[in-house]
């Protein structure tokens, strides 16, 4: 039996490693290095020089090289990259954050951003020789990156840039590197030329000397103490007409030549601003990856907690009960490896889009525009499920959880700011919901607020079933089953899709006829604004059908028949939770009666009761070596004891 589970587990693990699964074997064993973890009791200024050297470290693994074309010294593997990477979360988040900004935000912006000219300059940050940050966000911009307000203006009397903070709130804020580390920044800012503006565009700036001192024109600050990640050296940067030259202009896809004429194959302003976004998908797509990491992480050390620790003697035996098979311990904690299975697969797959993207094997623009909103999503879903998932975890184990030598509320403070880290979950949320309802013609792309009103107010069809490859799926599910839909089973996996499914469309059609029917009475922003928690909800539905759609793939490529009977089970458990987590708003809507709703409890119960015996396994298949936990409270003898 024990060598059946090992052999499921490594199954198990294998499928939610993904296509990079030997690239995430390499890291387990690289990782495994005690120099590599955290050391909590580090006042912040050591935690940064603690990780700067970690970062060295690495450096030498080859991941960050996967990420870079092999003009640049890289491999040309950018999957790869986003994969490896993300294994430095099981380590410290400091270091996944701070390895990111360099290699992933700062390099990424040069490489995709930049031409040829530009190449010394990713040799050297690809090396570490120069460090670097991505100064976009400004204390009074976040989101609304179109509207940033520090300006670059062109001087053709030098052929040089301005670099220049018109306002306090153009300050650029919250930047990682910016406090100590970092030598130049790629900087965001309104491109002016010829007196005329042409929108956000990137230039390279350089911020300190060798010797670390503010370069003239440039002041940096520290933004101090944070709610976690101390490794990172978080600043802001003010610029006082700051020159650099013409050619640290980013210039993939638009120029300034000389004598100040601009150029960009790319005509339409609006679509140019798109483009250079979409290039930078990457960092959303490693946020949400690494989100899930921690989750991982704590999910880990919870159950094997749980499976360890005994409270209360059954009256029966005398002895203690393990914790976890106490069934309010199963249902805290089990629905959340389910859900955390479901992501791992999600993730793959995003992961999987944007390689075939990026290295060129799919040139479809729609195909861009698909991941860009999938990985809003996705982000926007894995950052809310560690705050969740790592909290419970916290809880579930006691006392214990809160001590920081078991890794716990790190874990929390660390990821607690993935919730607005490359982008806030609602904003993701809503550019989701707003891709969904324009998605349907491209000339709606670039609609302003009326525009988009007045579009959405037409749309009166089975969105969600045109749009997408889900009523194939569906059908194929059926194809596979000896019953339809129509029997109303809910373990069948097409009702279960086809639930979601429903759900996601009744959503999105109605957001539309709400917005049409405020728009015939009020002005287009009120007319958004009173449907906003409509759209909202209508954007968690998609992603929740995708992360489902998922993981059905994800099962069908496990050849182990136990191992995919196990999976199957735990795809059942992410399923009823959810819709027991949704249960009032299908009965509400009446998608469901209230009898099925009860038995959707009896579900979660009957699923968590049959995953029980599987615990160790699926923990061994969330792919996270013991070696690697770092939690005393696992070798703690009190805990087998029962205190």
């Amino acid at each position: 039996m024990a060598t059946q589970s090992k052999t499921s587990a490594d199954h198990l693990r294998a499928a939610l490693d993904g296509p990079w699964r030997e690239v995430r074997e390499q890291a387990r064993r690289q990782l495994c290095d005690d120099r590599l973890f955290a050391d909590p009791y580090l006042d912040y200024r050591a935690a940064r020089a603690r990780v700067l050297g970690q970062m060295r470290l690495v450096s030498e693994f080859g991941l960050a090289e996967k990420g870079f074309r092999l003009e640049h010294g890289g491999t040309g593997e950018p999957g790869a990259a986003v994969t490896g990477l993300e294994m430095l979360a099981y380590a410290d988040l400091s270091l996944w954050v701070k390895s990111g900004v360099q290699w992933g935000l700062f390099g990424g912006a040069v490489e995709n951003l930049g031409t040829e000219r530009h190449s010394d300059v990713i040799k050297q940050l690809l090396s570490l020789d120069l460090l670097g940050c991505f100064a976009m966000t400004e204390s009074g911009h976040g989101s609304d990156v179109a509207n940033l307000e520090t300006t670059a203006t062109y001087d053709p009397a030098t052929r040089e840039f301005v670099v220049h903070s018109p306002t306090a709130s153009a300050r650029k804020d919250y930047i990682g590197g910016a406090a100590e580390h970092a030598r130049m920044a790629a900087v965001f800012a309104q491109l002016i030329t010829g007196g005329e503006g042409r929108g956000v565009h990137c230039l390279l700036v350089p911020i300190r000397d060798e010797e670390g001192n503010d370069l003239p024109g440039v002041t940096t600050s520290d933004c101090g103490l944070k709610g976690g990640l101390a490794g990172v050296d978080n600043g802001r940067i003010l610029f006082d007409h700051v020159r650099i030259p013409r050619e640290n202009l980013l210039n993939r896809y638009a120029d300034v030549e000389p004598d100040g004429a601009y150029r960009s194959e790319i005509e339409n302003p609006s679509r140019r601003f798109f483009t250079t976004l979409g290039t930078l998908v990457r960092g959303r797509v490693s946020v949400g990856g690494a989100a899930s990491a921690g989750a991982r992480m704590a999910l880990s050390i919870a159950l094997r907690y749980a499976e360890k620790r005994r409270q209360f003697k059954d009256s029966e035996t005398g002895q203690e009960t393990v914790l976890l098979d106490y069934r309010g311990h199963q249902r805290r904690l089990l629905p959340l490896v389910a859900r955390s299975f479901a992501l791992a697969f999600a993730q793959n797959d995003l992961v999987r889009r944007m390689h075939v993207i990026q290295t060129g094997q799919d040139l479809d623009p729609t195909a861009q525009r698909a991941l860009e909103k999938r990985a809003a999503g996705l982000k926007a879903a894995q950052a809310r499920f560690a705050t969740q998932a790592i909290q419970e975890c916290r809880e579930a184990c006691g006392g214990a959880g809160y001590l920081t030598e078991n890794r716990l509320v790190t874990l929390k403070a660390d990821t607690d700011v993935f919730t607005t880290f490359e982008g806030d979950n609602l904003v993701l949320t809503q550019l989701v919901a707003k891709e969904l309802l324009t998605a349907y013609s491209d000339e709606v792309r670039d609609l302003d607020a009326l525009g988009w009103v007045r579009f959405a107010a037409t749309m009166a069809r089975d969105v969600v079933r045109e749009s997408s490859g889900v009523r194939q799926l569906i059908q194929r599910l059926r194809d596979r089953s000896d019953g339809g839909v129509d029997d109303g089973d809910l373990a069948r996996r097409s009702v279960q899709l086809q639930l979601f499914a429903d759900r996601e469309d009744y959503l999105v059609r109605t957001a539309a006829h709400r917005l049409r029917a405020r728009a015939q009475e009020t002005n287009p922003f009120e007319a958004f604004n009173n449907a906003q928690d409509h759209i909202l909800i209508a954007g968690e539905a998609h992603i929740e059908r995708l992360i489902l759609e998922s993981f059905i793939e994800g099962i069908a490529d496990i050849d182990d028949p136990e191992a995919r009977e196990l999976a199957d089970s735990v795809c059942d458990l992410f399923v009823y939770w959810s819709i027991e987590q949704n249960q009032a708003w299908y009965i509400m809507h009446r998608f469901m009666s209230v009898e099925r709703a009860k038995s959707v409890r009896r579900g979660v119960n009957e699923l968590v009761d049959r995953l029980r015996p599987h615990a160790p396994t699926l923990v061994e298949a969330l792919g996270v070596p013991e070696a690697m936990l770092h939690a005393a409270m696992l070798n703690d003898a009190s805990v087998h004891q029962g205190e």
